[in-house]
């Protein structure tokens, strides 16, 4: 069992970056795949990109790659989230997820055991 808690959201523009972060609790954090997904609303819950284990490896979907960034701190227990050149369709509310064990590209909520409450990112014209 892990817990996980989502901070970092916000209000920006166009262009502008933000980092997101997820503190994991009440577990090994070493031992689970980190994922990041959003909800925009009306729409279904989106894969925004995965990171190992180890945090050798990650990945990304094609609407994300090349602006947005996962890494891990296994000293803090916390996984970031990167989000560079903003665009106004990537305004949704962001959640961290973790997987128990190997995560390889698995890229569906359904995927992950353990959700944080979510942080909101507004990204204005």
């Amino acid at each position: 069992q892990v817990q996980l808690v989502e901070s970092g959201g916000g209000l920006v523009q166009a262009g502008d970056s933000l980092r997101l972060s997820c503190a994991a609790s009440g577990g090994t954090f070493s031992t689970y795949t980190m994922g990041w997904f959003r909800q925009a609303p009306g729409k279904e819950r989106e894969f925004v990109g995965l990171i190992g284990l180890t945090g050798a490896s990650t990945y990304y979907p094609e609407s994300v790659k090349g602006r947005f960034i996962i890494s891990r701190d296994s000293a803090k227990k916390t996984i970031y989230l990167q989000m560079n050149s903003l665009k106004p369709e990537d305004t949704a509310v962001y959640y961290c997820a973790a997987r128990y064990g190997f995560g390889g590209r698995r890229t569906g909520p359904d995927d992950y055991d353990y959700w944080g409450q979510g942080t909101q990112v507004t990204v204005s014209s």
